[in-house]
């Protein structure tokens, strides 16, 4: 497209040039031409008061040298035979008779070409009332004179309009082509899931309007693919959370065929349920969670999880203690996936400590993030390595590994990340880190997130 809009411009300003720069320069050529010619008429007619007074070859011949044709030897007189004598010629003449006398039978000035030029014939009237002819040698240096200049610097100045217009073209060639290759790169980087892919609203109108239509699509695909995450998070805390409340219930169905019967089934649903959670989040892109608005109240979602699980809790006889949330906190996460989180983090007490043993859940907000503790007076994590094996260790224990992947990427998608250690408890304490002002710094966020990514990667994956 940029050649293309290049050769149309170079054709085109061709064009232009040699329409205006050729007559141009055959004006120019007819007026030097003109020039010389006026120049000899005026030199022929000096001679004319003198032929009024006299004829006399001597007087004649001085008068013509005085002039300053006569003088370059470029002037001549044709005087006609008067009576019975013979036609006179004073000066070099160049002009053959034939040529003079058509001059003197036309009675108006001719040119006549001779070698090395042009012979101006100026017919003048005599006394007697005979016609004498007037020559003046033009030659051809003085015809063309300023010609070739003329015809250089038009070359000139339509070669330099031909290279202007050829880099204004390409300059104008490259404001197109650059964003539509923009726009080719972001479609090619949306195709192969790289979401993030944006084109800058630059350039002609079309190609802004384009831009914003892309730009619009793949919001709508990021939209599209985040409602698919947050039903991957809805279907962890719907099947997930139930599951395991089912699971410890059944412990207290004692023995017998069909309490071994109903605990195998509930086994046997549990993988499967796992196997759908692993299969759902093996194939989520890698994006972030938040999207453009999302936001909750982390009070208001603990609070509400809380009154569930306080309940399970109840029933094992474990003490739970809730701190911080007497007062809205805003995060940028969805509901849904604040949910799933703390689902699960509260899930991995009960399936990982025994009955009875007390947890907490603590809230603090600080200038710049928000920090959740959940914290128990359980056995703990002795090796946090080896806790991370047993995660990806195909759901041995039970576990899929997800649990605090979940919580994970909630933490990185605002800029935080996830820590397991002691609790104050005695136990384990899970603290994620959620960033408040990820916006503000424009994409340190994403960053600060890359080195959540490689913590998480380290510590996650050992409980569910």
């Amino acid at each position: 497209m940029r050649w293309a809009l290049v050769k149309v411009c170079l054709a085109v300003t061709t064009m232009v040039v040699v329409a205006f720069a050729v007559p141009l320069g055959l004006v120019v050529q007819e007026m030097a031409s003109d020039r010389a010619f006026s120049n000899a008429e005026r030199q022929a007619a000096t001679i004319g008061p003198t032929l009024s007074i006299t004829t006399d070859p001597g007087q004649l011949s001085k008068a013509v040298e005085s002039t300053q044709m006569g003088a370059a030897r470029r002037m001549a007189v044709h005087l006609p035979a008067v009576g019975d004598g013979a036609p006179v010629d004073i000066g070099t003449g160049r002009a053959g008779e034939s040529a003079v006398a058509e001059t003197r039978r036309i009675g108006r000035a001719t040119t006549a070409s001779v070698r090395g030029g042009s012979a101006l014939l100026q017919p003048t009237a005599l006394g007697s009332g005979d016609i004498a002819v007037v020559e003046v040698f033009v030659p051809e240096s003085e015809v063309s004179n300023g010609v070739a200049t003329a015809w250089v610097v038009l070359a000139g100045v339509g070669l330099a309009l031909i290279i202007g217009s050829v880099g204004v073209a390409d300059r104008l060639g490259a404001r197109l082509v650059r964003p539509a290759g923009r726009l080719a790169d972001a479609a090619h980087q949306l195709g192969e899931g790289r979401l993030g892919a944006r084109v800058p609203e630059q350039g002609p109108k079309e190609l802004r309007s384009a831009a914003v239509a892309f730009n619009a699509m793949a919001d709508q695909v990021v939209e599209l693919l985040a409602n698919e995450r947050e039903l991957a998070a809805d279907l962890s805390h719907r099947l997930r959370t139930p599951l395991t409340v089912l699971r410890l219930n059944t412990a207290s169905l004692g023995d017998g065929p069909a309490a071994e019967q109903t605990r195998a089934a509930v086994e046997q649903l549990e993988r499967e349920v796992d196997t759908i959670i692993r299969t759902a989040r093996e194939q989520r892109p890698a994006t972030g969670l938040v999207g453009a608005g999302a936001g909750c109240d982390a009070s208001e979602v603990i609070r509400d999880r809380m009154a569930f699980w306080s309940a399970l809790a109840e029933d094992e006889g474990r003490e739970v203690r809730l701190a911080g949330v007497d007062r809205p906190v805003r995060i940028p996460v969805a509901r849904p996936e604040l949910a799933a989180a703390l689902d699960a983090m509260l899930g991995n007490v009960f399936r990982h400590t025994p009955e009875g043993t007390p947890f907490a859940v603590d809230v603090h907000d600080a200038s710049d993030a928000v920090i959740v503790l959940v914290s128990d007076a359980g056995p703990g994590i002795a090796d946090p390595d080896a806790a991370l094996r047993r995660g990806n260790d195909g759901g041995r224990d039970g576990s899929t590994g997800l649990g605090l992947d979940i919580v994970r990427r909630v933490a990185e998608s605002t800029g935080g990340d996830v820590r397991l250690g002691r609790s104050v408890l005695g136990g384990t304490e899970v603290r994620v880190w959620i960033g408040l002002d990820d916006r503000a710094r424009g994409g340190s966020g994403a960053a600060r997130g890359g080195r959540g990514a490689r913590r998480g990667s380290r510590r996650m994956r050992g409980r569910t």
